[in-house]
């Protein structure tokens, strides 16, 4: 039900309230109908308006289940952990607050690797001959990260030029051949839906990885994967992006199969001849003997 109130058919406030709890929902239990709707930018109210739509009298009912199927606490794992928190018990340690709600949202985004969404992700990843990538504003650092990465296991991978100003590359590409992955995260750039629309018109499948207050990108693409991005610190984190980065680049290597490992030993035999590797005696490769002499300025 949920899911349903997060997609287009939902008002807009639905579609906020609905995502953000799709990607918090091992935190719900912690939160108050008054810190849910600050959280999200709603009333109260509405979050009440919100419960009572999937069947519950108000927020504290759902809570209740929610707080019954996974628990009074998020997954903590070993002795560390639970040390971790003992010891911050005393102080009320706002770093251990972070920490549970990070812990959190890792469940949470290996759980999206599970989901058919993310099965037609790697597919569409793995079988698209140009791959393209775009992220905004603190998000621009990620999609780098995913294009240096991806370009290591297969070919046709491109980081988007911003600075160009017209997306030319993508939106003049074949649609049939192409397909492009954003990452953005709120404030969000104008840009970001923008270039989502256009390359929709255009028929280009588009996968966005968002945050969990994104409420207009679902109309708008083939997958959206919503991040945990509120860990208690001052700035909103996308660290768990990076993370389900390379959860999808693990499935499009899974999805190639034995000519990834090719690939990527040529790439690192490439790099050995032309750059070399701390602690490697093969590489880098010397230049011819002409070109080093006149490299030195000699005759």
């Amino acid at each position: 039900m949920v899911e349903y109130l997060a997609s287009a058919d939902a008002s807009k406030s639905e579609k906020t309230i609905g995502s953000y709890m799709l990607a918090n929902m091992t935190g719900i239990p912690f939160e108050t109908a008054a810190s849910l709707a600050a959280k999200v930018g709603v009333s109260e109210p509405m979050v009440g308006r919100f419960c009572r739509s999937l069947g519950y009298p108000h927020f504290k009912a759902f809570k209740a289940v929610l707080q019954a199927d996974i628990g009074d606490r998020p997954w903590l794992i070993g002795d560390r952990l639970q040390e971790f928190r003992e010891r911050s018990k005393n102080g009320a340690d706002e770093l251990a607050r972070s920490l549970d709600l990070e812990m959190a949202g890792l469940v949470a985004v290996y759980e999206l690797a599970r989901s058919q969404s993310w099965q037609r992700a790697v597919k569409l990843l793995s079988e698209t001959p140009q791959v393209y990538a775009a992220g905004f504003q603190t998000e621009r650092g990620i999609a780098q990260i995913f294009v240096n990465q991806m370009e290591y296991i297969r070919p046709g991978i491109r980081l988007l030029d911003l600075a160009g100003g017209n997306f030319s590359e993508l939106l003049l590409a074949d649609a049939t051949q192409s397909c492009l992955v954003v990452y953005e995260a709120r404030r969000y750039s104008r840009l970001a839906p923008l270039l989502v629309q256009e390359a929709r018109a255009a028929g280009i499948p588009i996968i966005l990885i968002t945050d969990e207050f994104c409420d207009w990108g679902r109309e708008l693409v083939d997958e959206m994967f919503v991040v945990p991005t509120q860990f208690n610190l001052f700035w909103d984190s996308t660290s768990l992006m990076v993370t389900l980065t390379n959860l999808i680049i693990n499935g499009v290597f899974a999805a190639l199969g034995p000519s990834v490992e090719r690939r990527m030993n040529r790439t690192s035999e490439l790099y050995s001849d032309f750059i070399g590797y701390v602690g490697d005696p093969s590489g880098p490769k010397n230049l011819p003997r002409p070109l080093q002499r006149k490299k030195r300025g000699t005759k």
